[in-house]
C-alpha cells in the first residue's frame, strides 16, 4: 500500500493521515474548512521529497504541492484522491554570499525572511507583494510572482539564478549556479519558473540580491485623465533617470475605499479625483533624491500634467502611504463574494478599457456596484480587479469573466499578469497563448510528466 511504503521511505512523522490530515486547509482564507486528501507529506530534504516523489510514480499517484497556501487561482485546492506534499519543513535560509551579491533559500522560506536576510548583510532582494510573510519562495518562483517593484527590476524569474528541482520520477534536477551570465545550452531553470509545479516540484535557489538603496521617496499624486497618467509616467521615468521602482494606479472608489472607515489610514490627498498614482523612487542620496523628485512634481504641475501631490517626508509618511496601498483586504471585507482578477494589457488601453469593463458590470444584477475595486502596477501594464457580488453563483462568476477577460485577446492581453492560471483560470489560456504556443506546453508536460501526476488540472487539462 502507498501510505505504508511513504512512512517507510519518510518516517512516520513525516506522513500525515486521518485526522491529522483535516486539521489542515488549502488556503489562508479558508483556514475554518479541513483539507480533504490522501495523506500530506512533509519532506525536510530534496532526498526526502525524492524519495517520496519516487513512490508515488510508482503508483501512478497523483500530488498537489502545497506551500504559504496565498495563492488566487485555485492552484491549492485539494482533492480527497490527492497526496498533497507541503515543504514547510525545507524552509532554511542556507547562505547568503555577500560577494556575488546571493543567497542560497529551500522552498519554504517566506519571502518577507528573504529580503530581512539581505536587509542584515546591507543589500536588498527588491521582489515585494502583500503576502510577503505568508508566501513561500518555492511557490513564488513556480507562479513567477511580480509585485509592486517589477518596473524596475523584473519578475520573479528576473531575480533567479539557479534551481534545484525533483521531477515526477523522484529524479533530481540540481542547477544552482550564483553567475549571472551562463550561456550554456538549454536553460533549464526557466522551464520551472512560472510552470506551477507541473513539471518539477522546486526545491532550491540560488536569487540574485542588489546593493540595498541609501534612498527611498515616495508621493501620491492626483489625476482625472488617463492620458495625463501615462505622460507623467514617460516623464518621471526620465527625470528619475532609471531610479523609480514604483508606479501604482489606485482608481477613485478603491482609493476612497483604502482611506475610510474601517481602513485605518487617513487620506494623503482629497478623495474627489478620478485616479491617483503612488510613486517610489530608490536611489543613493537621500537629501538629493528628495530634491530630484520635489522639482519633477513642481514642474509637473506647472506643465499641467497633475491637479494635486503629496509627498512623504519621512519613514512614517513611507509607511503611511505603503499601508493605504497594499491594504487590499479591505475590499475583500466589503464584498459579499469577492472575484478577484490581475490581467495586462499594454499602457495605452488601460484607461479606456476599464471604463468599459465597469460599465459594463452595470448590466450584471449580481454585482455589488458600490464594491468594483481597481488598482495595479500600471507601469508594467498590471491592472487588478476586485468584484463584488451578492452570490457565488457559477453562473455569474462566468458572466464577470467575460465582462473582464473578453478584450484582453484583441489587445494581446493576459488573463494572468503575476497570479498564474491554476485551475481558475485555464479555460481563459487561449485568450493569451495560442494553440501553438498550448500544445509545446503539453509536449512539455507529458515527456517531463508522462504518468500526468504533478499538480493534475493546474494550468491545461491532458
Amino acid at each position: 500500500m502507498i501510505i505504508d511504503e511513504l512512512i517507510e521511505k519518510l518516517g512516520p512523522d513525516r506522513v500525515l493521515i486521518g485526522e491529522d490530515v483535516k486539521e489542515r486547509y488549502t488556503h489562508i482564507w479558508k483556514m475554518d474548512q479541513g483539507l480533504d486528501a490522501v495523506a500530506v507529506l512533509l519532506p525536510r530534504s530534496t532526498e526526502e521529497l525524492s524519495k517520496a516523489m519516487s513512490v508515488c510514480h510508482k503508483y501512478g499517484q497523483t500530488v498537489n504541492v502545497h506551500g504559504g497556501l496565498t495563492n488566487l487561482v485555485g492552484a491549492t485546492e485539494t482533492s480527497e484522491n490527492e497526496v498533497v506534499i507541503s515543504l514547510e519543513k525545507m524552509n532554511q535560509i542556507e547562505e547568503v554570499d555577500d560577494t556575488s551579491r546571493t543567497i542560497t533559500v529551500q522552498a519554504g522560506v517566506k519571502l518577507e525572511e528573504v529580503q530581512n536576510a539581505a536587509k542584515d548583510y546591507g543589500l536588498l532582494f527588491p521582489l515585494n507583494f502583500g503576502a510577503k510573510g505568508s508566501a513561500h519562495m518555492g511557490g513564488v518562483i513556480s507562479t513567477n510572482a511580480g509585485g509592486l517593484r517589477v518596473v524596475r527590476y523584473g519578475m520573479t524569474r528576473a531575480l533567479v539564478l539557479g534551481i534545484e528541482a525533483v521531477l515526477a520520477d523522484g529524479t533530481i534536477v540540481n542547477s544552482l549556479k550564483k553567475v549571472i551570465k551562463d550561456n550554456s545550452a538549454y536553460d533549464l531553470k526557466h522551464l520551472f519558473v512560472g510552470s506551477e509545479g507541473t513539471l518539477g516540484i522546486i526545491t532550491r535557489a540560488v536569487l540574485k540580491l542588489v546593493e540595498s538603496p541609501k534612498s527611498r521617496n515616495s508621493a501620491f499624486v492626483a489625476f482625472n485623465d488617463f492620458s495625463k497618467v501615462v505622460e507623467f509616467l514617460k516623464f518621471m521615468d526620465g527625470g528619475l533617470a532609471g531610479t523609480m521602482s514604483g508606479f501604482e494606479l489606485i482608481w477613485h472608489d478603491c482609493y476612497v475605499a483604502m482611506t475610510s472607515a474601517p481602513a485605518t489610514m487617513r487620506p494623503p490627498l482629497p478623495q474627489d479625483y478620478k485616479y491617483y498614482v503612488l510613486i517610489e523612487s530608490l536611489g543613493g542620496d537621500q537629501d538629493t533624491d528628495r530634491e530630484r523628485m520635489q522639482s519633477l512634481l513642481e514642474e509637473a504641475v506647472e506643465k499641467e500634467m497633475i491637479l494635486d501631490a503629496a509627498m512623504a517626508l519621512n519613514e512614517s509618511d513611507l509607511n503611511w502611504f505603503w499601508t493605504i496601498r497594499e491594504d487590499v483586504h479591505v475590499f475583500v471585507s466589503k464584498c459579499t463574494v469577492d472575484q478577484h482578477f490581475d490581467i495586462s494589457m499594454p499602457l495605452v488601453h488601460i484607461g479606456p478599457v476599464v471604463d468599459d469593463i465597469l460599465d459594463k458590470l452595470k448590466d450584471i444584477p449580481n454585482v455589488e456596484q458600490e464594491h468594483r475595486f481597481v488598482f495595479g502596477h500600471v507601469a508594467d501594464g498590471n491592472v487588478h480587479l476586485v468584484i463584488g457580488k451578492d452570490t457565488d453563483d457559477p453562473k455569474v462568476t462566468l458572466a464577470v469573466n467575460d465582462v473582464i477577460y473578453s478584450p484582453l485577446k484583441a489587445l494581446g492581453g493576459s488573463v494572468s499578469a503575476e497570479h498564474g492560471i491554476g485551475t481558475h483560470k485555464k479555460a481563459y489560456l487561449p485568450l493569451c497563448r495560442s494553440e501553438e504556443e498550448i500544445t509545446l506546453m503539453k509536449t512539455l508536460k507529458k515527456s517531463m510528466d508522462p504518468k500526468g501526476i504533478l499538480n493534475p488540472g493546474r494550468v491545461f487539462d491532458i
